[in-house]
């Protein structure tokens, strides 16, 4: 019986989606084009609004809806203000809003396919990697960022956004020789940015501090997709969902040679 670590299965894809704010959108458009090319995605990891993208895909909806899912959510509604110490905004109308999409009691051993999803341990300041059990409580807490949204109790830990220690999720999808990892990372830094105000110069220090956690990671891709035009987006860019989109797609097809060379390699 062939096992999914076997030689001889045909090269398949694992995707590592990064976060990135509204940034992220663009992973839609990867998938849309992967979709398109017929590629074959096996396995998914995510971490912030990758892990948002990973667990809609991985649960069966098609990258197109989406985005029409998106566009119809109301942001404003989802800033509710949490009266704690511990972050500005509650989770609980994020909550509601995942929760009628995938519905309150899925798991992930329901999905249509594997999905690890990362989020930090604010207490004992490291990655924690979720890949069974229930899907929203690990998935609302890898979107918790830091300060802005409170941290999400679970299994005894207090965790916040999987991106803050790892923005690049690839280590669940290493060692699997019949795969190829891709790592889709959309936060490429621009250095023409001008740092103008407060609230500038807190992206700024966000997308550094993120920048370097996954510098070496992307080095342990086979392949990286980082589409360059999403340098001039930002983190709250929201209402450019069908441009974003349409970065992450258009540059998937410009790397379409490079990936179809990956499937069919077998080193």
């Amino acid at each position: 019986m062939l096992t999914p670590n076997n030689e001889s299965l045909p090269p398949a894809l694992a995707l590592a989606l990064s976060g990135g704010g509204a940034r992220g959108i663009a992973h839609l458009g990867v998938l849309a084009a992967l979709d398109e090319l017929a590629l074959p995605v096996v396995r998914l990891a995510g971490a912030s609004s990758g892990a948002i993208a990973a667990t809609f895909y991985a649960a069966g909806f098609a990258p197109r809806e989406i985005l029409r899912l998106l566009l119809g959510t109301n942001f404003m509604g989802l800033t509710r203000p949490a009266f704690s110490r511990l972050g500005l905004l509650g989770l609980e109308a994020v909550e509601q809003l995942l929760a009628r999409h995938l519905g309150t009691s899925l798991d992930f051993e329901s999905l249509r396919l594997p999905l690890t999803l990362v989020a930090t341990d604010l207490v004992a300041g490291e990655s924690v990697y979720f890949a069974t059990g229930p899907l929203l409580p690990p998935l609302l807490a890898s979107a918790a960022v830091p300060i802005v949204y409170r941290a999400v109790q679970y299994q005894g830990r207090q965790l916040v956004d999987g991106g803050l220690l790892n923005n690049l999720p690839v280590e669940p999808l290493l060692g699997r020789a019949a795969e190829r990892v891709v790592g889709v990372h959309c936060n490429p830094l621009n250095t023409d940015v001008r740092v103008s105000n407060l609230r500038r110069l807190v992206e700024r220090t966000l997308q550094l501090a993120l920048s370097t956690n996954v510098a070496a990671r992307k080095t342990q891709c086979d392949l990286l997709l980082e589409p360059p035009a999403l340098r001039t987006y930002r983190p709250l860019d929201y209402r450019k969902a069908d441009e974003l989109f349409e970065v992450g797609y258009r540059y998937t097809l410009s790397r379409a040679a490079d990936l179809r060379a990956l499937v069919a390699s077998r080193n």
